[in-house]
């Protein structure tokens, strides 16, 4: 198995991953599937940080950061999302993954990374959890999908624990 970085080659394989997980899962809550255009384009902007696992030529899976919220005091902070095929949960291509879109971030002079699960999820909770990410908030009732209201868990890894934090003052013009 290898982990690399998203090609637009990919879009319709990831975009199939992904349309399974929005279709027939709660675990997002996103009821809209994606189209490859879409993926596309996502990749595209990622400057190589959407990474997909790859074996025997095949997409098992794939993972992307992108900003938590807007505004400067944010810019470290970045959230999180990953998907893999049924068959390749639980045989390591998601740790590999988290480990590789980890240093991926930590590149990019992220400091925090989020992860906002779905309670209907507790395999993601777990998995999250065993790669060292800490529960800091579960909202209930934040998502409506299926006929059923669903809390959200955040967890969060500190990516580069000790590091002074930066002048985030916005600077004079």
């Amino acid at each position: 198995m290898i982990i690399r970085p998203a090609t637009p080659a990919d879009a319709e394989a990831v975009c199939a991953i992904a349309n399974w997980v929005i279709r027939d899962t709660l675990a997002t809550f996103n009821t809209i599937e994606k189209t490859p255009e879409q993926v596309r384009a996502q990749i595209a902007a990622s400057n190589g940080s959407y990474l997909v696992a790859e074996q025997d030529a095949r997409i098992l899976g794939h993972a992307y950061f992108f900003p938590f919220r807007s505004g400067p005091g944010y810019r470290f902070t970045a959230e999180h999302t990953i998907h893999l095929l049924p068959a390749a949960q639980g045989q390591g291509a998601g740790r590999r993954l988290m480990q590789a879109l980890e240093e991926k971030a930590k590149q990019a002079e992220i400091h925090v990374l989020i992860a906002s699960v779905s309670s209907a999820n507790p395999a993601a909770i777990a998995f999250h959890a065993a790669l060292g990410y800490a529960e800091t908030a579960r909202m209930p009732e934040l998502g409506c999908k299926q006929g059923r209201w669903l809390d959200t868990v955040f967890l969060q890894k500190i990516l580069t624990p000790g590091i002074p934090a930066p002048d985030s003052a916005p600077k004079p013009r």
